[in-house]
């Protein structure tokens, strides 16, 4: 029951999200279709560089809400070259030349950030680090962008405010004490629910991990700097996990990874990544 609920839920929030994109793009009507009857049609998506496909669970509700075929060659992670066919779509030419525009951009959206997180991946596999997304995202894209990193394989740091407690430096300004502070939100916030401490000095990792938190977020730190905390952490709070954070980018990632942390999170994954490039062809 309860994975069937999620599931409507999140089914429900696709639809509204693709609907309102192409909305966006149509407004009063698509202007073509004054002009000629509909013929039937195909059309193929085509890739312009390389990358790594997302989108498709997207677009796919798109498809049966404005009733065209789609047939995907390449599905949601799969790698792509220039020149390769992503996809080929059946309807009549007004709905495909409607929903064009809509179908590539949430295609080029989301590919673009699951290609750059690909990208990041890889370098730390054999470091056997979690690659993290954070809350860097655009206004009301948030879950949209973060599946797109998830397609690229990154895994999904908190949502929002409501998945863990994180007291970042912002807070700490406001906490007295933070041992007490932790014991306190224990009582308070949902059982499942981690709590992560943003620390940017060794001393005020330490603080984090007498302070019993889950997580300790190194932010803005030299790889130098998380070394020595990582061994202060596996000798005295080995329970504790870690999290590198801060102008993490990818010349400098693997260099984290090497350190011993648990995780490192980016907000690069989505606010550096470019556009690749598709077009739409018609047949």
């Amino acid at each position: 029951m309860g994975e069937d609920s999620t599931r409507a839920n999140v089914g429900t929030m696709i639809k509204k999200f693709v609907l309102e994109a192409l909305g966006e793009d149509v407004g009063r009507g698509d202007l073509y279709a004054l002009v000629e009857p509909a013929k039937t049609a195909s059309a193929k998506i085509i890739a312009k560089s390389d990358g790594v496909v997302a989108g498709v669970t997207y677009i796919n509700v798109l498809a049966d809400l404005e009733k065209f075929e789609i047939e995907w060659l390449k599905n949601d992670g799969d790698t792509f070259l220039k020149g390769d066919t992503l996809a080929t779509l059946k309807a009549d030419s007004h709905t495909l030349l409607r929903c064009e525009r809509t179908v590539l951009d949430i295609l080029l959206h989301a590919s673009s950030i699951a290609t750059l997180t690909r990208k990041y991946v890889k370098i730390i596999e054999p470091y056997g680090v979690k690659l993290l997304d954070t809350r860097k995202t655009r206004p009301l894209l948030r879950v949209f962008e973060k599946y797109a990193t998830r397609t690229g394989g990154a895994v999904n740091h908190r949502m929002g405010l409501d998945d863990s407690l994180m007291i970042k430096d912002t807070h700490l300004k406001t906490i007295e004490n933070l041992s007490t502070y932790i014991i306190n939100a224990r009582k308070k916030i949902p059982f499942t629910a981690k709590i992560e401490v943003e620390a940017e000095t060794f001393e005020m990792a330490q603080l984090a991990f007498e302070a019993q938190c889950d997580i300790v977020m190194c932010d803005n730190m030299t790889p130098e700097q998380i070394v020595k905390i990582v061994a202060f952490r596996d000798e005295n709070y080995p329970h504790i996990l870690l999290e590198a954070s801060g102008n993490i980018s990818l010349e400098t990632i693997e260099s984290y990874a090497k350190t011993g942390v648990n995780a490192i999170s980016s907000g690069s994954l989505i606010h550096q990544a470019n556009w690749i490039d598709l077009s739409m062809k018609m047949d």
